[in-house]
C-alpha cells in the first residue's frame, strides 16, 4: 500500500490536485456553505480547523494497512478550486479496495463537476488496480446517488450510520 500516492490527473475539464496544506485557505471559501451539511451533519470547518485537518491528511494514515488518497478539484478554464475528492485504501485478501467520497462547493453544484470528478477518480483508482469502490450516501441525497451511479456503483442493502452503501467491483478504467 505504500507505494500508492495521490498524483494529479486531468479531465475533461478539471485538474485533480494532490491534497496540500496550502489549499485550505482557498478551500475553506469553497466549503463554508452550511448547505453542504445537510445530509452529513456538522458544521463548516473554521479555516484553522479545515487547516488542521488538511494537516493530518497530508500526513497519512496512522494504521500502515490503510493509505489515504485526497484531492482537490480545480476546473481548470476558471482556475479555481471547486471541491474534493478522497479515496481510503486498504486491502480486502489481497486486493485494494477503496471507500470514496466527494464533495463540490455550491456554486458549482449541478453543473457536472463532481460527476466528472468521481468518474475521473474511479478510473484513476482502476488504473492503480484498486478492485472495488465503495461509497456511503444519505438515501435522500439524490444528488450524491446519481453521481454514484455515473460512476458505476450501485446500491446494496447495506446501510452504515443512516446511509446505504455503494458498491462497484472490478474497477477498470476501460469501462468508464
Amino acid at each position: 500500500m505504500s507505494a500508492l500516492a495521490a498524483r494529479t490527473f486531468c479531465t475533461a475539464r478539471l485538474d485533480l490536485l494532490p491534497l496540500r496544506v496550502e489549499h485550505a485557505e482557498e478551500m475553506s471559501g469553497v466549503l463554508s456553505d452550511p448547505a453542504l451539511h445537510t445530509f452529513i451533519g456538522g458544521t463548516p470547518d473554521t479555516p484553522e480547523a479545515l487547516l488542521a485537518r488538511y494537516r493530518r491528511w497530508t500526513a497519512g494514515s496512522p494504521e500502515l494497512a490503510v493509505t489515504w488518497l485526497n484531492w482537490v478539484i480545480r476546473l481548470r478554464d476558471a482556475a479555481c478550486l471547486t471541491g474534493t475528492v478522497q479515496a481510503t485504501v486498504s486491502t480486502c485478501g489481497h486486493a485494494p479496495v477503496a471507500e470514496i467520497a466527494w464533495v463540490v462547493g455550491t456554486p458549482w453544484q449541478g453543473s457536472g463537476i463532481a460527476t466528472e470528478a468521481v468518474r475521473g477518480l474511479v478510473g484513476w483508482l482502476g488504473r492503480q488496480e484498486v478492485r472495488a469502490v465503495t461509497a456511503h450516501i444519505h438515501p435522500e441525497h439524490r444528488a450524491s446517488a446519481a453521481v454514484a451511479t455515473a460512476a458505476g456503483l450501485t446500491p446494496t442493502d447495506q446501510w452504515h450510520d443512516g446511509e446505504i452503501r455503494w458498491h462497484r467491483s472490478a474497477c477498470t478504467a476501460l469501462d468508464l
